[in-house]
């Protein structure tokens, strides 16, 4: 038994404006499950696929009283690249952000409704991940984090100390999910979380036990009766348990 990481899940006060920036900024199409969602996936996309994870943007009522602690670094290939794609985003309603970064070789942006993202240095490791480089979960120990989700997922981990762990699909593709050590991950706020699914055959109800059984606890963020099953990992950072697929 193990789950996929499919998607990443943004709140937002308008998902149709902010997935088409979303989708312009990664080269991505759109399209939409129902009201109040739009998906961003690459073109010609069969989801679920470990080649990608996808981006759900969801409208909600107050998108600035949900906190996770979780953003996307893009990659890119080169200096000239770096650059180029910096002034792409700031053209479609991207921001400079400071949040304390100092002189580092990568950019920190925010997104049109403010969520914090960034733009890489190129590197070697994350040539071959597509336009998203690694989706960063910011925690107190990387170490115990890793252990959680490596059990939950059949993601590889391909490193870990104390500052941080990489993991990556067992596919070998696709981006990685990297668990960075903040000392005060709470003063950090964005509205992305997770969203796992499993594999078809395998029971929803059951992965949400033995995810339990890993240190996950259920999470009430008022989604009310719902086919999916909201959680926290031991850090309390939520994430959602999809029906199988």
């Amino acid at each position: 038994m193990a789950l996929r990481l499919v998607q990443v899940n943004i709140k937002a006060r308008d998902d149709s404006a902010l997935g088409q920036f979303w989708a312009d900024a990664l080269g991505w199409g759109v399209s939409s499950e129902g009201p109040g969602v739009t998906n961003v996936e690459p073109l010609n996309f069969k989801w679920p696929d470990p080649a990608a994870v996808c981006v759900d943007v969801v409208t909600v009522p107050d998108p600035e009283t949900v906190k996770y602690r979780v953003h996307l670094d893009l990659a890119t290939t080169s200096a000239q690249h770096q650059q180029e794609l910096v002034g792409r985003l700031t053209e479609l309603g991207a921001t400079p952000a400071d949040i304390g970064q100092g002189d580092v070789p990568w950019v920190v942006m925010a997104d049109p409704e403010g969520n914090l993202f960034c733009v890489l240095e190129p590197r070697p490791i994350y040539q071959d991940t597509g336009p998203i480089a690694t989706v960063v979960v910011n925690c107190e120990n990387p170490r115990v984090m890793a252990d959680f989700w490596c059990e939950a997922t059949d993601w590889t981990l391909h490193e870990v100390n104390d500052e941080h762990a990489r993991l990556r699909s067992s596919s070998g593709v696709g981006p990685y999910l990297e668990l960075l050590r903040t000392s005060d991950p709470d003063a950090l706020q964005s509205r992305i979380h997770l969203d796992l699914m499993p594999y078809p055959g395998d029971d929803q109800a059951a992965e949400v036990a033995r995810l339990h059984a890993l240190g996950a606890h259920d999470a009430d963020v008022g989604q009310g009766d719902v086919p999916w099953k909201c959680l926290t990992d031991p850090e309390g950072n939520d994430f959602c348990v999809l029906r199988a697929g």
